[in-house]
């Protein structure tokens, strides 16, 4: 009798080819498609050749290569292509079957998928995979979220390949039901695209402010990595500057200033709009990709508008010293606020997520993973209904140390025209979080005096509302929008 697969998987791009050559590694059978099925033959005699894998060329083949209960996993890109290749799978699915979208696909759709397929008899899983190309060989990290059924079923694989730390604890684990985990991977890229912003900031603050060359930046980056800082994207940042190109000139200096990206971190702030939840650090991050993308816009500009005259005559050891407090510190702000939209959305779909946990699961393997990711783990198991991150004595007692650095550095950075848009962000959120009052009475008195939109008032009980005529000639007449 033909030997089946252990699990197929569909979408041999750069991804899907490492995740199954780390499946195969780990002891098990891969039945592997492709859309372009020369990819699969290409595959099957390169890399994949004398391991155990089974090339198809349908839909149909692929089914039926899988052991029962089928596991068939999707590493195709988000949006229509992952419902159209649901349609095609489901035919040849019998029921218990579970289908695995391993995309970075929006959580709202992997939470219409979920119940489309578990309506049709099967079972979905949704999982977030953060660890980019080789991340995906050697140990990704993984949030699987969906049918929670399916969990027993595909736990020895996913945590067979997971990332591990701690003397072999897997960076994966169950997130929770339908979206759950794409919307953890979601937030996952949140965070990752603020710590990248806040880093390209200091870069351009030391070769801008500091005038420091690449081989300075490799050194200092690398110092880091060895303190507060210690986190992939510091690591990666420090042998960026070291990078020379052929003709010996750093070659990060021959890279345009336009940046990419693939909408995880809009979904994030849309996501936090939604949810009432001040996510401002990312949201900077994102609009800093749309600024970059403005590439002719800022040209012109750049002819129309001086720019002050740079001027530095500090002492430079000291204001790295700062510079460092002011990434630590938004580094910080970044999780906090990542943190807060986890739980609200846990609230509003009934999640019940385990935020340690999820700190846990991104110790190792992802593209945020940083020294202390730890301590919010921690930071749970000490107090599981803690409010919010900032809360907590650890991060308190560092963002309260980093804050004078961090306004040194915007400080500078404003007065010489360099742009700090998530670390001035983040550094005014937390000035706003620690305010005991904010100006929003006199906004709450101006939406009363042109819309009728009521107040609270502060010698009056929460939930009851006033209204008054500002110019004598209004109305009694209130709006009934009121937004607290």
């Amino acid at each position: 009798m033909e030997k089946k697969a252990d699990i197929g998987l569909i979408g041999l791009a750069v991804m899907g080819e490492n995740l199954v050559l780390n499946m195969e590694s780990k002891g098990f059978s891969v039945a592997v498609y492709n859309r372009t099925t020369e990819k699969v033959d290409k595959f099957i005699e390169g890399r994949g050749a004398g391991k155990n894998f089974i090339g198809t060329h349908s839909i149909e083949e692929l089914v039926g290569a899988l052991a029962t209960p089928r596991k068939v996993m999707m590493l195709v890109k988000a949006g229509q292509p992952v419902d159209d290749f649901i349609e095609q799978i489901i035919p040849h699915l019998d029921q218990g079957d579970i289908i695995i979208d391993g995309g970075n696909s929006y959580f709202e759709d992997t939470i219409r998928r979920t119940k489309y397929v578990e309506g049709k008899g099967f079972k979905f899983v949704g999982t977030g995979v953060s660890g980019g190309e080789i991340g995906a060989l050697r140990g990704p990290s993984m949030m699987p979220g969906g049918s929670k059924e399916a969990w027993p079923e595909v736990k020895e694989i996913f945590q067979a390949i997971a990332a591990k730390v701690d003397d072999g604890v897997p960076c994966c684990d169950w997130v929770g039901a339908d979206g759950a985990g794409h919307f953890v991977k979601m937030i996952h890229n949140g965070i990752e695209y603020g710590d990248m912003q806040i880093i390209t900031e200091a870069y351009q603050f030391m070769k801008e402010v500091l005038g420091m060359s690449y081989d300075e930046m490799h050194e200092t980056f690398k110092k880091w990595n060895k303190e507060e800082l210690d986190s992939y994207l510091i690591e990666i940042t420090a042998d960026i500057m070291a990078f020379k190109d052929e003709d010996g000139e750093p070659m990060v200096e021959k890279i345009l200033d336009t940046a990419g990206q693939k909408g995880t971190g809009k979904w994030t702030g849309i996501a936090a709009m939604h949810l009432g939840v001040p996510l401002t650090l990312i949201g900077e991050s994102v609009f800093s990709r749309f600024l970059s993308a403005q590439l002719d816009l800022r040209a012109k500009a750049s002819e129309v508008f001086e720019a002050p005259e740079i001027k530095f005559d500090g002492d430079k050891t000291k204001m790295l010293d700062d510079l460092k407090m002011a990434l630590y510190g938004a580094k910080i702000i970044s999780y906090a606020q990542g943190y807060n939209l986890l739980m609200e959305a846990s609230k509003e779909h009934g999640w019940d997520l385990n935020y340690g946990a999820i700190a846990l699961m991104w110790r190792g393997g992802c593209i945020i993973r940083s020294a202390f990711l730890g301590d919010i783990n921690k930071a749970f198991d000490k107090a599981p209904d803690l409010p919010h991150l900032l809360l907590d004595s650890f991060f308190r007692d560092k963002v309260q140390a980093a804050q004078q650095g961090w306004r040194n550095v915007c400080a500078t950075a404003i007065s010489n025209g360099i742009p700090v848009p998530s670390l001035s962000s983040a550094l005014s959120y937390f000035d706003g979080f620690r305010s005991k009052r904010l100006p929003a009475n006199l906004l709450q008195a101006q939406r009363d005096y042109f819309g009728a939109h009521t107040y609270e008032r502060v010698d009056k009980p929460r939930g009851e509302f006033f209204h008054t005529n500002w110019t004598g000639e209004g109305a009694d007449t209130v709006s009934t929008a009121y937004n607290s």
